[in-house]
């Protein structure tokens, strides 16, 4: 029902006449339209707009009767008159208005446990398996407000699914392995302590401090009123989970797919490892010193005899922002398709001296004492060129890179001669010089030229990021640091350095040292992603992608990605289980002797491999050479951990299925989680882990920025819940999900406190409507139902709305909208349900008595409502849903004949179709109805102003309309049979009369008047007077009936009727 605002003043007192154009519409009204179309009538609401709504607004503006008359019985007020207390039906529940969340919550979760009833939902469900798999959190500390969004969104799908009749099974599991918590074993010892810890203390630490982790982190999880198999959670320390990981190891080295390399990777000198992409990041506001550089000529090719004129004073200009990698340079690359200029170098009046120029920047030695220079650049950057350095530049000639190819230059340190080559694409005139130094031992684009060229792979630099001996002068200096100072000073001095500057650009830092990595080549594990990434990009194709656009992020990731650096130089993590002979360095690794490690893993657990002898980890056959062997000492990227889950997990649990037929993390897991096991998955099955994937944003706080300790900023899941100090501004789990709920997770979400008073606002309201159903039917019964075709029209159109908002919500969750749900559950239940259907009902209700039709009708439609919402919030908000359910004044009996003793035995709700059937026509007259109750509010607002009348019950409504069919409906309506369906029932006034002209109307009958148009077309006229007859004592209703009785002489008929029938006992018993 949702009803339009008017943008307009629409009335004022003295037949002040108004006109506006409006359409009535009602929320649901488009029966057998696309929930799209229907919910493109909801006003997406805005954080601000929610915490206007005030429920029961409708009943304190108008009619005060029977909510006050039940008022003053229930608080015991004293009343001019008592007689009649005793014959209103007062809500009356034993659920809570107030949540008390912190208690209550845990109570309900107890009882959950109580009974299994997670697990004896799924078990007797029939409509087959549904598999949502768990990306595995990271062991390594307290959940951020990412982990409660990420596992709340996958506790509100399983919880549907579950109501959807499914056998839902969800194994939690945790990533043990790894860096993180090394780190944090470390941390937590001093130095001498650090000295005497050897791999296996070490690993026993580690194992301990995740075990204890995974333990904290569960209660947690569990709080969030998360259902999942937490008796038997995943871990990717245990035993079976790490055999199940050298198994999808071996099939993949079996395959050819694994290989050892030197080749350069990402290395964190900070950690001491090779590092894959995914455990990067690039933080803002990195400063490099970028450094352009002279490599001069010493012969030139056969097809380019023109240089020779200009040498030996002809150089190859080159742009770096490593210049510590210049010792390992091995060739400088061009692209072959540019033009290339010879330029002459011109001092200009330009003080260079350092007095003059920043101390940011600064030029070298060669262009303060050159005699003559020239210079190789790329054509389209000389004036580029000529601005930075401060020199005029003359183009003496030109050329192409294909013919400067097998040039030779002298290393500007070593003097020994190095070519000139053709690289490949990634040569660009956008910045540099269009010459790129290359060294293969220190870039990934390098290594590939370098393969061409057959160039030499120099890598001096060690585990830690410091200069070898192999580096000469350099030896001993980081290269991050002094090292790439050291080699800006020799070049200068060996007039090869043009000039320094900072340079502001992305780099690659260790996510978690947080410190700059290298590019560093070393002897490592690859999985070759070449073998088998059509296969990769083939699937990718037939997985369904949430939001859409992730598809084209994962498959960007996984065309262009190299191959997968696998092996980590740490000792907290699954072996590769490789040994290598003492004298030849080569590997062993076969399929006999990986079987044989992982049936003693599976047993020992990967502790083995490190207190176990080389010749009881080899096989039989192999233990005689035992002593030829030693074990790697390398073990598996964590990423290939957590990427092999679907084999530990989905391929070996009872109840899984292989596929999953979801897997939903955050946007980074492109190039981690879902990118490893899409991987290894089709590398040894040939298909994806998963049919969907879901992806959400990340979590800001309420003004859109990142979260830091640093600002304070930081928004606490369990401060959320249980509040801060003596529990203040707990919020409860529920607001919490209510929350999670109301954002568009395909982008970043935002929270803070601001918001979260606005869901519990949301939440306090949405409890209030669901205590007033269960209130009015304490008294109900399932035999009382009153058929459809008896049912006033009133209360078929509210099932007819009922009945679409559950489809349109069911919709929305099949589809994982959830944003969409919140919208409508706060619509629909909170604003509409509350402001007219309940606020209309009321009467009848408390008034209309006990045994009545009217009020049995409105019972009738009361409990489809109430079985309605409550089990459609109920995947959203569980304990709200539960603690009503357990406040149910009657049983529910589901489907399948069963009684449903908790919510989520209740199955979702069966579609009526029988309610959706409710004529078109009727549903536009009810809309043009709501309008117009709307515009009698207006009127008798400008009454009450005018202190013409107090309550609405002291009003009298006249319409007058153009258009003959309303009138005709309208006056039908004023005579209706049924009392519910009468216009003075839905505009919660005494009386309504429908004129048929204006000709005799005048302001002292009628004193408050407006007007406004319906559709644009016809025209209403609406006035208000005082209401005629005296006023019922028991429903405050005037009425001409009043006096008319000796008995009860202060009642009206219908309350004379009531009062004067057998009590409810009575009636009952009879």
């Amino acid at each position: 029902m949702a009803m339009q605002n008017s943008p307009y003043r629409v009335l004022s007192l003295r037949n002040c006449s108004s006109f506006r154009s409006t359409t009535a519409v009602s929320l649901l009204h488009l029966r057998r339209s696309s929930s799209a179309r229907v919910l493109s009538l909801l006003h997406a609401t805005c954080y601000s707009t929610c915490s206007g709504i005030e429920y029961g607004s409708s009943s304190k503006r108008r009619s005060q009767g029977p909510v006050m008359a039940a008022k003053g019985k229930s608080e015991g007020e004293k009343q001019e008159d008592g007689r009649y207390k005793h014959t209103i039906d007062l809500p009356k529940t034993a659920f809570g208005l107030r949540a008390n969340s912190v208690v209550r919550e845990p109570e309900i979760q107890k009882l959950w446990d109580k009974n299994q009833v997670f697990k004896r939902v799924a078990s007797r469900n029939t409509r087959g398996s549904f598999v949502l798999h768990d990306g595995p959190p990271y062991a390594n500390g307290d959940l951020h407000m990412g982990h409660a969004l990420n596992k709340i969104l996958k506790d509100i799908i399983n919880r549907y699914k579950l109501l959807q009749n499914f056998q839902v099974h969800y194994v939690p599991g945790w990533d043990c392995h790894g860096l993180p918590i090394e780190l944090k074993v470390l941390q937590s010892l001093d130095q001498d302590a650090r000295k005497e810890l050897t791999p296996i203390k070490l690993r026993a630490k580690a194992a301990k401090f995740a075990k204890a982790t995974v333990k904290s982190q569960m209660a947690a999880f569990k709080r969030y009123g998360v259902w999942g198999d937490w008796d038997y959670p995943y871990l990717t320390l245990d035993p079976e989970y790490e055999a199940a990981q050298i198994e999808v190891f071996g099939q993949m080295a079996l395959q050819g797919y694994i290989y050892r390399g030197r080749k350069p990777v990402h290395w964190s000198p900070s950690s001491r490892t090779a590092l894959a992409e995914a455990e990067l990041e690039y933080p803002e506001g990195h400063v490099s010193k970028s450094m352009y550089a002279i490599f001069r000529l010493v012969s030139t090719s056969t097809s380019c005899k023109l240089l020779g004129d200009f040498i030996p004073n002809l150089g190859l200009a080159i742009w770096t922002t490593t210049p510590w990698t210049i010792p390992s340079n091995a060739a400088v690359a061009v692209n072959s398709k540019l033009q290339y200029a010879i330029i002459d170098v011109q001092s200009t009046s330009v003080d260079t001296t350092a007095s003059s120029v920043s101390k940011e920047k600064r030029i070298g030695n060669v262009l303060k004492e050159h005699d003559k220079l020239y210079l190789v650049v790329a054509l389209d950057l000389v004036p580029t060129l000529e601005a930075k350095w401060g020199m005029k530049l003359f183009v003496k000639t030109t050329l192409t890179g294909a013919e400067l190819e097998n040039c030779r230059y002298v290393h500007p340190i070593e003097n020994r001669e190095c070519p000139v080559v053709v690289g490949g694409d990634y040569i660009t005139t956008e910045s540099g010089t269009g010459l790129v130094h290359t060294a293969p031992g220190h870039g990934q684009e390098d290594y590939v030229t370098g393969l061409k060229y057959d160039l030499p792979i120099l890598s001096p630099v060690d585990d830690e990021g410091i200069f070898t001996e192999e580096a000469g002068q350099f030896s001993g200096l980081s290269v991050l640091g002094d090292g790439n100072v050291a080699v800006i000073e020799c070049l200068d001095r060996n007039l090869s350095m043009i000039m320094v500057e900072p340079y502001k650009h992305k780099y690659p830092y260790d996510w978690r040292t947080k410190k700059p990595t290298i590019f560093r080549a070393t002897e490592q594990w690859f999985a070759s992603v070449e073998g088998f990434r059509k296969a990769a990009m083939d699937s990718i194709n037939q997985v369904t992608w949430i939001p859409p656009q992730a598809e084209n992020r994962i498959s960007s990731m996984t065309s262009s990605r190299s191959d997968w650096c696998i092996s980590r130089q740490r000792s907290w993590g699954v072996p590769i289980p490789v040994f290598y002979h003492v004298e030849t360095k080569e590997p062993l690794m076969n399929e006999e002797t990986i079987d044989h490690i992982k049936s003693i893993i599976s047993q020992k657990g990967s502790d083995a491999w490190w207190y176990m002898k080389v010749e009881e980890l080899l096989p039989e056959k192999y233990r005689n050479e035992a002593s030829n062997y030693v074990k790697g000492t390398d073990t598996m990227d964590v990423w290939f951990d957590s990427g092999s889950s679907w084999a530990a997990v989905l391929g070996k649990r009872n109840g899984l299925s292989y596929p999953a037929d979801l897997y939903l993390e955050g946007t980074d897991q492109h190039r981690g989680w879902f990118q490893s096991s899409l991987l290894t998955s089709i590398a040894t099955n040939g298909k994806a882990p998963y049919r969907g994937v879901i992806t959400h944003g990340f979590v800001l706080d309420e003004k859109g920025f990142k979260m830091s300790k640093s600002l304070g900023n930081v928004v606490d899941p369990r401060t959320v819940i249980e509040g801060g100090k003596d529990q203040k501004d707990s919020f409860g789990a529920d607001v919490l999900r209510l929350w999670v709920s109301s954002v568009d997770y395909t982008g970043d979400v935002m929270i803070g406190p601001k918001i979260l008073r606005q869901m519990s606002d949301i939440y306090r309201k949405l409890r209030g409507t669901l205590r007033f159903l269960l209130g009015n039917l304490h008294d109900w019964k399932a035999d009382y139902a009153v058929p459809y075709s008896d049912l006033p029209m009133i209360d078929q159109y509210a099932l007819f709305q009922l009945e679409s908002v559950v489809k349109n919500i069911k919709e929305s969750y099949d589809n994982y909208q959830f944003f969409k749900i919140f919208q409508i559950i706060q619509r629909f239940v909170v604003v509409d349900l509350s402001n007219f259907y309940l606020d209309v009902a009321k009467d009848r209700l408390y008034v209309g008595g006990t045994t009545s039709s009217t009020r049995r009708s409105c019972q009738t439609v009361l409990a489809t409502h109430l079985l309605s919402v409550v089990r459609v919030i109920a995947p959203i908000l569980p304990h709200l849903a539960e603690d009503v359910w357990q406040n149910l004044p009657f049983p529910f009996t589901s489907e399948d004949g069963n009684k449903a003793n908790f919510v989520f035995e209740s199955k979702w709700p069966v579609l009526n179709k029988r309610h959706l059937a409710f004529p078109d026509e009727e549903v536009n007259f009810w809309g043009t109805i709501l309008e117009l109750r709307t515009e009698v509010n207006k009127v008798l607002e400008v009454a009450r102003t005018n202190k013409l009348i107090g309550s609405s019950l002291e009003a009298k409504v006249y319409l007058h309309a153009s258009d003959d069919t309303l009138v005709s409906r309208l006056i039908n309506m004023c005579s209706s049979d049924n009392d519910a369906d009468t216009l003075h029932r839905i505009f919660l006034t005494s009386q309504v009369e429908i004129l048929p002209s204006l000709e005799n109307v005048t302001e002292d009958k009628i004193p408050c008047t407006g007007e406004y148009l319906i559709q644009n077309t016809n025209k209403v006229w609406i006035g208000v007077s005082r209401a005629n007859g005296l006023k019922c004592e028991r429903c405050w209703n005037f009425s001409l009936q009043v006096g008319s009785y000796d008995d009860h002489p202060t009642l009206c008929s219908r309350c004379h009727s009531v009062v004067s029938q057998p009590t409810p006992a009575l009636a009952a018993a009879s």
